[in-house]
């Protein structure tokens, strides 16, 4: 019996109560253009950060699928809470994922979850879309099996708050290049990030762009050196898996926190003549039809990750991870929208939790894979590769 299965795992769910007041928080966060601080601070102290924990190590041995719901049911209350710590559980899954196929050297990302630190992605580069297959940042060895690494990372969630840091880069010291993955920690010289994470919606992830100048990660926190280009390896799978899934489950959240908020508006408006809006077969249609797309791509997000953590071996993991993710994201998108119709004008103020949530979701766009991404993995496994 695996700690995911109901005899051993710890239920976790995020409080009613602390729901709530991540719901309340959320808009000033936005207007504010603040990271959501007060939210890390109490689900840091309801164990939020050590969900994925096994339960040896002091967690509630959640996994993917667990994991994708408290995901989906954070972000009906605020999404940008929801996505930047996301980026946390993240990191916890791919250790869960090395961990149960038979891999140690992830357990660094594991102790540190259980003793309830804060761990964010220093990947994203720009003008880099083969994301964890290259890299545009230099990794230069130190002599003593340690890296300096140099470059700029962008859209680094979590950048005022993370304990610790995942960076790679580029070792071409050798005769073949290497892709070096390593953590820094928040006391480390030579990580300086910019204050410049302004933007249309996510805005309390506060994901600034990262500067690396030189910065030294020691030899034993370099968990992996992989060779540039896709690679069968279950770091690139463990990340991929819960990433793709993880922020999914954000946009799943999304669109369903539309439906919810489309009934409940559409149920209060009744016309002069006595008409209730919610009689109009129009609306109606229209509603039924985003609540049926929101349960589809719920059902998706819940079915691959079961699979993940059922370690079931598909044929075509890549192209169903990425599909699901851009079918996520559009399909809250269209979703929002829908719902910003069906309700009408009311919800055309920017302190409508509609509108918000109609910024919000256009992010997931920008997230790898984004939607031309997955066409070309999905077209590869049809067709195979282009030829060079």
């Amino acid at each position: 019996m695996t700690e995911s299965t109901p005899g051993k795992r710890r239920p976790w769910t995020v409080p009613d109560d602390l729901l709530a007041r991540i719901a309340a928080r959320a808009p000033g966060y936005d207007t504010d253009n603040a990271f959501c601080a007060e939210d890390l601070a109490e689900l840091r102290q309801a164990g939020y950060l050590r969900i994925g924990v096994p339960i040896r190590d002091g967690g509630s041995g959640l996994g993917l699928r667990e994991t994708a719901a408290v995901q989906r049911t954070l972000a009906t209350a605020a999404p940008a809470t929801a996505l930047g710590l996301g980026m946390h559980q993240v990191w916890v899954q791919a250790a869960r994922s090395v961990s149960v196929r038979g891999g140690t050297f992830l357990q660094t990302v594991t102790d540190a979850a259980a003793a309830d630190r804060l761990l964010a992605f220093g990947v994203s580069e720009p003008g880099n879309d083969a994301v964890l297959f290259d890299s545009l940042t230099t990794a230069e060895p130190d002599g003593a099996g340690g890296y300096r690494f140099t470059g700029t990372k962008v859209s680094t969630s979590l950048a005022p708050a993370w304990d610790l840091l995942s960076v790679f880069g580029k070792d071409t010291s050798g005769t073949e290049p290497r892709l070096v993955h390593g953590f820094a920690v928040r006391a480390d010289d030579g990580v300086r990030h910019l204050d410049d994470w302004d933007t249309l919606g996510m805005r309390a992830t506060q994901s600034r762009t990262t500067i690396l100048e030189g910065l030294h990660v020691p030899a034993e926190r370099i968990v992996r050196v992989l060779p540039v280009g896709p690679v069968a390896d279950p770091l690139v799978f463990g990340i991929f898996a819960a990433f793709e899934l993880l922020v999914a489950s954000v946009y799943v959240g999304i669109a369903s926190r539309a439906v919810t908020l489309a009934v409940e508006r559409v149920a209060e408006r009744v016309a002069m003549d006595g008409t209730r809006r919610s009689a109009d077969p129009d609306v109606r249609r229209a509603v039924a039809a985003m609540r049926s797309a929101t349960d589809a791509i719920a059902l998706q997000v819940d079915a691959l990750a079961r699979d993940a953590d059922e370690l079931v071996e598909h044929d075509r993991w890549f192209p169903l991870l990425v599909g699901t993710k851009a079918r996520a994201v559009d399909t809250a998108q269209s979703v929002v929208d829908e719902a910003l119709r069906v309700v009408g004008g009311s919800a055309f103020r920017a302190s409508d939790e509609l509108a918000r949530l109609a910024r919000d979701v256009r992010a997931g766009q920008y997230h790898p894979s984004t939607r031309d991404s997955a066409m070309r993995t999905i077209a590869a496994a049809e067709f195979g590769p282009l030829p060079r």
